[in-house]
């Protein structure tokens, strides 16, 4: 068990467990889950930490298909400018490797905003907490469980 599988055992929510072979050369983690599940890439979700300040990082879910929109997200925290993590300092924070960083059971709950597509589907496909592993969940259940905001971060 993961600690993203662990948390949704205690909020008691329904889930599904999506495990693949990881081809350990590759380095797209989000097209590999896309390819391997044979699912839609507007269906499975990224997670991407963004730097708001030096000491301020954010979670930001997205779809695999798409690609993060930095001054939207910075918009949304009210900031005047964000840009992605550094890959070290989002697997120390999280305590995820990079491509099994999960939005769920990070070491710390961090501010959190969802893509506003995440409402189109019943559900979606997150990282479960390392490569190989999505989890399949219910929007809303990301939503409350990560007190996320909801907001359009693509481009």
């Amino acid at each position: 068990m993961t600690p993203a599988i662990n948390l949704l055992k205690k909020h008691k929510c329904n889930f599904k467990i999506h495990k693949y072979e990881h081809d350990p050369s590759c380095i797209n983690f989000g097209e590999e889950a896309v390819e391997k599940l044979g699912l839609d890439a507007r269906q499975i979700y990224k997670t991407l930490l963004v730097e708001l300040t030096p000491k301020e990082l954010v979670v930001c879910v997205i779809p695999v298909a798409n690609q993060l929109n930095l001054k939207e997200v910075a918009d949304i925290f009210g900031v005047k400018k964000a840009q992605m993590a550094n890959k070290d300092e989002a697997q120390k924070i999280t305590g995820y490797l990079l491509g099994g960083i999960s939005p769920l059971g990070q070491k710390k709950l961090l501010k959190t905003v969802l893509d506003e597509s995440i409402r189109d589907f019943k559900t979606v496909f997150v990282s479960g907490g390392k490569r190989g592993l999505d989890i399949e969940v219910f929007p809303k259940d990301l939503e409350v469980i990560l007190k996320a905001k909801v907001g359009r971060i693509v481009s």
